[in-house]
């Protein structure tokens, strides 16, 4: 028997129960990290060590990069070089300090990413402040809790977004008296923030506010503060964590260790388009590897409709399927084209939207299509595993087609214990898990899996696949707009149908089949609380705005099961 290989290894044992504490089970560390953590680079202490060492290096690089707008239509992509954001860098510090705000100092960012988003953040290095970003997809309500539990006093914001944050006035100017926005002021908006008693500033004009000031950049340490990530909010209040400026630039050192051993480095020719959220430490953290090695960042121009970076290797396979991608990410596709990134960061639901719409598009191209797909891609897929890079593994189909302890110490996770529920026979469900498959049916966009604990069997709600269910109604002689079709009982049975067929294709255990489904023509949103920032189900917000709906499937299922249906 062939061994497995080990991915993590033992760094402490066991301890059992004693005097009334309880036992801990073995510590584990990856073997990535056997000969302990990575070295941090020498000279780098701080974010903004990261930023200095790279202009200093690559002024002359391509940094930060945005389609400018003409007529309706998105240009080329527009170039910042590293010396030109340090001069802006400086100018923004001195107009902050100019407003009061010294080292330790809260600052917070509001708005999608853009070019803006990076230069103030690392203003904010540059002088020790703390950096406090708030998601873009945040309401008033979220917002506020962070600025008055943050104690932040100055907030730069998207033009779009003053609106938004106006509403958390007058609670959130306790701390906050100035605003910054990253484009123009109305004339309406400064009146508005004069009457709630903030200074607001456009962008050019607080550019100038610290002109002919000069100010000495404080001295960093490893142990200071660097940032307060917080949360989406899944479960209530946004929580904050307190980020060093060690803690990120281990994770860039970690970064560069790790790719290092696949013999892979990132290097000043790589582009990176930024796309997931910046107020998510994924993203900042890698947008700060690619700054230091004087790498270029495009950001896309959409709004954002959605773990892992798939990079270099994967980008060729992200890049096919996208072609594929349904509507709501075109403008995606689109800047993809034009920037050609060598690294693109996605997140489940942009994957899954990916594979779905891959799988319909090649539902319809004819068995012959689905093969030769089928064979390209496994031949360049597994050529991959092997090694090769995407430009290696297949050329020939480039031109023609184009979570547990596991045995061999690797982890998969199951779900967050919290998704983790017991139905009343005693089984218990985890309901990511679940959704995942149930994702993968072609009729639905989008599932939520519910078991009551007192009932024995689970039921969904599923945003259906607009053009799949329409064409399916069409050739069933089923005639009504969307919602319609949503309503009739044989589209949800259906549905229903569908998803058995996969559970039972999955083999998923006879509990964890869906009894009974409900059609929901528009889709979970931000709007209606029922999805986070980051586009995971809120999932007590949801069996609140279902709750009826929940009743009548439960009730209408056990008829059906007593009437032997």
């Amino acid at each position: 028997m062939t061994s497995q290989k080990k991915f993590i290894f033992e760094v402490e044992a066991a301890k059992e129960a004693t005097d009334g504490k309880p036992s801990i089970g073995p510590v584990y560390r990856s073997t990535f990290a056997k000969d302990g953590f990575p070295n941090s680079i020498d000279g780098i202490d701080s974010c903004w060590d990261i930023f200095r060492t790279a202009v200093e290096k690559y002024p002359n690089n391509r940094m930060l990069g945005r389609r400018e707008i003409v007529n309706n239509k998105a240009g080329k992509y527009e170039w910042k070089t590293y010396k030109e954001v340090y001069d802006i860098v400086i100018k923004i510090g001195n107009s902050l300090r100019s407003c009061g705000i010294e080292q330790g100092g809260k600052c917070g960012i509001y708005g999608a990413n853009c070019p803006e988003w990076i230069i103030s953040m690392e203003a904010c290095n540059a002088h020790g402040l703390y950096c406090v970003p708030f998601y873009d997809t945040l309401g008033s309500g979220a917002v506020e809790f962070i600025i008055s539990h943050a104690e932040v006093s100055i907030a730069f914001v998207e033009e779009k977004k003053i609106p938004e944050l106006f509403k958390t006035c007058p609670n959130s100017t306790k701390y906050m008296k100035t605003v910054v926005s990253f484009g123009g002021v109305k004339t309406e908006q400064k009146e508005e923030a004069e009457k709630l008693g903030l200074v607001i500033h456009a962008w050019d004009e607080f550019l100038k506010l610290g002109e002919g000031k000069q100010y000495d950049l404080p001295v960093k340490q490893k142990s200071d503060i660097c940032t307060i990530m917080y949360t989406s909010g899944t479960t209530g209040d946004p929580k904050g964590v307190l980020l060093s400026n060690e803690s990120i630039v281990t994770i860039a050192a970690g970064v560069m260790h790790f790719l290092a051993i696949f013999n892979e480095s990132l290097t000043e020719k790589d582009v990176y388009i930024s796309y997931l959220p910046l107020a998510h430490v994924f993203d900042r953290a890698v947008e700060e590897c690619i700054i230091q090695v004087g790498g270029s960042i495009g950001f896309w121009r959409g709004v954002r409709t959605s773990q892992h970076s798939d990079l270099r290797n994967h980008l060729c396979i992200c890049l096919l399927c996208l072609m594929f991608c349904v509507q709501d990410v075109k403008l995606l596709i689109e800047d993809l084209g034009e920037l050609k990134p060598s690294i693109f960061c996605a997140v489940p639901r942009v994957l899954e939207r990916v594979y779905t719409g891959l799988q319909q598009k090649l539902s319809v191209g004819g068995f012959f299509k689905k093969k030769v797909f089928s064979v390209a891609f496994s031949y360049k897929f597994g050529n991959m595993k092997k090694g090769q890079s995407h430009v290696e593994a297949a050329p020939f189909c480039d031109k023609l087609v184009f979570n547990k302890w596991q045995p061999d110490g690797s982890m998969k996770i199951i779900d967050r214990k919290k998704n983790i529920f017991k139905l009343a026979q005693g089984e218990y469900v985890a309901v990511e898990n679940l959704e995942n498959v149930y994702g993968q049916v072609e009729a639905i966009e989008s599932i939520w899996v519910y078991g009551n604990s007192f009932e024995s069997f689970l039921i969904a709600v599923a945003n259906p696949a607009q053009q799949t269910l329409e064409r399916w109604a069409e050739e069933n002689g089923i005639s009504g707009d969307f919602e319609s079709i949503c309503q009739n009982a044989k589209a949800k049975a259906f549905v229903l149908g569908e998803l058995v067929k996969t559970a039972k294709e999955r083999k998923l255990k006879g509990f964890e089949i869906i009894r009974a489904i409900h059609l929901e023509p528009v889709a979970f949103d931000i709007e209606r609380d029922l999805l986070t920032p980051t586009y995971k189900k809120k999932r007590p917000q949801l069996l609140k705005y279902y709750q009826n709906v929940i009743d009548d499937m439960y009730k209408t299922a056990k008829e059906g099961q007593a009437s032997g249906q």
